[in-house]
């Protein structure tokens, strides 16, 4: 029988499991933003919910980096993010994405406080809120999404965030929905 995270396996090491905390986007958005994925990433791509990554790691005390996504969350006021235009990160890697305009600074906020504490990892680039589109396609599908929705343009509220872990099967699947609590501004 396989550990449970923040368990220690016969070796006396403990087990570390993956974790994310992302920005969900809400319908009938998402729709449309999966609708993109497809077209252009194929139906894996389409597969994943779209979302805005504030964290993706892992921990091996499970029950202390949720709580200390909760004690985030809970501070951390409501806020309007708007997607325009697109971006990519190529030649570094294979990526188009929607660019987070307004809201950037509060997911980068939100970010640091997340990898403050238990969930403090090293990371090979810097923080840059994005919202994927197209990821490790051919570049004649990266070039189309890039040009095809450069003048695209969406706003929501983020009101909560998304703590997800891996389930049984290697899927990543929600584990918990965080309000933001923190005071409006």
């Amino acid at each position: 029988m396989a550990a449970e995270a923040g368990e220690r396996a016969e070796s006396g090491v403990a087990q570390a499991t993956a974790l994310g905390v992302v920005i969900e986007i809400p319908s009938p958005l998402e729709a449309s933003l999966r609708g993109w994925r497809r077209r252009y990433g194929g139906e894996a791509a389409a597969a994943v919910a779209p979302h805005i990554t504030l964290v993706s790691g892992s921990t091996t005390n499970w029950k202390t980096a949720v709580e200390h996504v909760r004690k985030v969350a809970a501070q951390c006021p409501a806020f309007k993010v708007s997607l325009r235009g697109t971006g990519t990160f190529r030649p570094i890697s294979p990526v188009v994405f929607l660019n987070v305009l307004e809201g950037a600074e509060a997911c980068g906020q939100l970010h640091d406080a997340l990898v403050a504490g238990p969930l403090l990892h090293e990371l090979s680039y810097g923080y840059h809120p994005h919202l994927t589109i197209a990821h490790e396609v051919d570049d004649a599908a990266m070039d189309l999404a890039q040009e095809e929705l450069k003048g695209e343009s969406m706003e929501f509220m983020v009101q909560s965030i998304g703590l997800f872990g891996v389930d049984d099967t290697g899927a990543w699947s929600l584990r918990e929905e965080l309000g933001l609590g923190g005071p409006t501004g």
